[in-house]
This record gives C-alpha cells, sequence and structure tokens, in this order.
C-alpha cells in the first residue's frame, strides 16, 4: 500500500499533516513546527502494510518514497518538497503574468 502525506502550512505558521489512502482520510494532526516532524509523526501511525508515500506539501507530490528510506534521508525529503513547492508556485505566477 502506498499512503500520502499531505502537508500544509496553516495561518499561525504551524504544520499540518493528513495521510490518505486512495483519497480517504486515515489520520491527520495539527500544529507542528516543521515538515520533518509531520513526516515523523505521519509515519509513526502507519500500519505494517504500508510500502511506500507520497509526500505532497501545499498539494503539490515532491516524490514516492519507500517507507524504509524516510528515516535515513528525513532532511533531503522535507527540503525536496519545500524546493519543489516552491518552484511550481513560482512557474504559477510567472504563467499568470
Amino acid at each position: 500500500m502506498i499512503v500520502r502525506f499531505n502537508i500544509d502550512l496553516s495561518m499561525q505558521e504551524q504544520f499540518d499533516y493528513r495521510v490518505t489512502y486512495e483519497g480517504e482520510d486515515l489520520y491527520s494532526d495539527v500544529g507542528l513546527e516543521s515538515i520533518e516532524d509531520c513526516i515523523v509523526a505521519a509515519t509513526e501511525g502507519l500500519g505494517s502494510d504500508a510500502v511506500a508515500v507520497e509526500i505532497a506539501y501545499k498539494g503539490i507530490i515532491s516524490g514516492t518514497y519507500p517507507l524504509a528510506s524516510l528515516a535515513l534521508v528525513l532532511d533531503q525529503i522535507a527540503l525536496h518538497a519545500l524546493q519543489t513547492t516552491e518552484a511550481v508556485e513560482e512557474a504559477i505566477a510567472e504563467a499568470g503574468k
């Protein structure tokens, strides 16, 4: 099973996440300090049938990762999610000009 971690930035500059599978919410949490914290917390709630995770920040999927690699490269995955979202948001803004 491949689940998705949907991470968003709240109005209070904190991070929220929802874990979904095939579009259905499994669980969520709010008020975390970073994208990394969201990934760690979301991973802790997974059952043994999850084998991979899609990471989406602000609705933009940055990649799909084997579950075993999340802890090993957590900082790199979080940075990649942030940079991917920023690049897509810039492209959208440029296209709208």
